[in-house]
């Protein structure tokens, strides 16, 4: 495929991108000091709750000028459609699967996750100078050993399990299993209270100081924020929801939620902007997952789906293999490094954060197992998708997407349904909602897709019961249940 110019409105402006207008930046590390990094991580955000990936309803004026100066994705995915698996190929650069998380993790303090042995982003860049920082949820482990210092960050503050009530930070949601409510709120490992502190707004608070900090000290950074919204429990103050009073309450308490973030970024990227570094601080924003349907989400026992998050027009939401759950907002912007206006419709995913910024830091890749691919040509020189094929597993479904083609094996619509199809062939380029089934029209595709879905996925369940599963063992709930958390 190539390069989609398309147009979006920021701020009663149009922005437009051509072939015969582009920028061509090549970025030597050897010839600058080395970048900042920024990952911003929204949780169970759809791939239109965004303005300007489509979003008419609420505006996010500041993720929007973060799109315009640099990169808007329209097809970049999460590497699982669940939040665990998802975080760890972002920090990890690997499958979920390689690097020994699969599912959703539980939330008890004994939970272990992501093992130390697993290189992250953070404990590759803190090896050449980097100082590392983490606010917001972590939910890779509780156990000791799979926390957040045990992989690389000097710093961090923010909550380990899946969710914590925004204002409490209190996690609720392992009742189910038997367990009691727990509080979830730590600081360098550290337990910390903050009641009555709307969660969001603390870790935006957090980050803006340390950013301050830093630029005192001149070290370079790595400074990851996850934020929790807008997952459930779907909390806001006043002050956002108020934006919004036309909308409907399942909307609004979204809308708001995403408010919250959006202030948040844009407050970060000012930060920068007022300590000067700006132009060395490569920042990169997606959402770990499409929106959630689960009932938890109304908070008035209601049994019915939620409808506040959207797929925009993609098929499917979290848990599922389709489109909607795995295809996912993102944003690339590396002042005067990466043109900026830029609107790119090649494939890419979570996994390739990992070894592009080592490469933007001059940091060599070399003994790292890594299934990303760096994407500096592609955001700088117009080069194609580095990826032939992208994979990925949950439960029984399994999918790969190569060039147009789309496959799904046992596709879920809805989490613990039967499948919707058992194979379901899609090209993309005319059909990106995959409500066309062509496995008829194309068994030939169908047969050569299948073949490499299932091939990879026996070699991750190879590896998943002979290395995975025994250094797990005689540890406390190392996966949960899908939809526990």
């Amino acid at each position: 495929m190539h390069h989609r110019v398309e147009r979006y409105r920021l701020h009663k402006q149009d922005f437009q991108i051509s072939s015969t207008h582009f920028l061509r930046i090549s970025y030597n590390p050897t010839t600058m000091s080395q970048p900042n990094f920024i990952v911003f991580l929204t949780d169970d955000q759809g791939y239109g709750d965004l303005s300007c990936m489509g979003a008419t309803d609420f505006h996010t004026p500041h993720l929007d000028q973060l799109a315009a100066s640099g990169v808007r994705f329209t097809d970049w995915y999460a590497n699982s459609p669940v939040c665990s698996p998802s975080r760890a190929a972002l920090l990890t650069g690997r499958y979920p699967g390689n690097a020994g998380v699969r599912s959703i993790l539980g939330g008890h303090r004994t939970t272990t996750g992501l093992l130390p042995e697993v290189p992250t982003l953070a404990s590759a860049l803190h090896k050449h100078g980097y100082a590392t920082a983490m606010f917001g949820k972590w939910h890779l482990g509780l156990a000791d050993g799979c926390r957040p210092h045990d992989h690389g960050f000097n710093e961090w503050f923010g909550f380990l399990a899946g969710c914590v009530d925004y204002y409490s930070h209190i996690f609720y949601w392992g009742m189910g299993g038997g367990y009691n409510p727990t509080h979830d709120l730590w600081e360098n490992n550290q337990e910390v209270y903050r009641n009555g502190q709307y969660l969001t707004e603390v870790i935006t608070d957090k980050a803006i100081n340390y950013i301050r900090r830093m630029a005192k000290s001149k070290q370079p950074f790595f400074l990851y924020v996850p934020y929790n919204a807008p997952h459930y429990p779907m909390h806001a103050p006043p002050k956002y929801l108020d934006r919004f009073p036309r909308l409907s309450p399942d909307r609004r308490i979204m809308a708001a939620m995403l408010s919250a973030v959006d202030d948040g970024v844009g407050a970060i990227r000012s930060e920068l902007e007022r300590q000067g570094i700006l132009n060395n601080t490569c920042i990169f924003f997606q959402s770990d997952n499409g929106p959630s349907r689960e009932t938890r989400n109304w908070l008035d026992g209601r049994t019915d789906p939620y409808y506040g998050g959207t797929s925009g027009k993609l098929k499917g939401h979290k848990f599922s293999l389709y489109e909607g759950g795995i295809r996912v907002p993102a944003l690339l912007s590396w002042p005067g490094h990466i043109p900026a206006h830029q609107v790119l419709s090649e494939p890419a995913a979570a996994m390739d954060i990992f070894p592009t910024f080592l490469q933007a830091a001059g940091v060599s890749t070399t003994g790292y197992e890594i299934d990303g691919t760096n994407i500096l040509p592609l955001v700088t020189q117009k080069a194609k998708s580095p990826h032939r094929e992208i994979f990925w597993e949950m439960d029984k479904q399994t999918a790969v997407r190569q060039g147009q083609w789309k496959l799904v094996l046992n596709g879920q619509l809805v989490e613990g349904a039967a499948p919707q199809d058992a194979v379901h062939l899609a090209n993309l380029q005319n059909d990106m909602g995959e409500q066309h089934n062509l496995k008829d029209e194309h068994p030939e595709v169908v047969a050569e897709l299948t073949k490499l879905a299932q091939d990879w996925r026996a070699r991750i369940e190879t590896r998943w019961q002979n290395e995975w599963l025994p250094r797990s063992r005689g540890t406390t709930t190392h996966n949960a249940q899908p939809g526990s958390e």
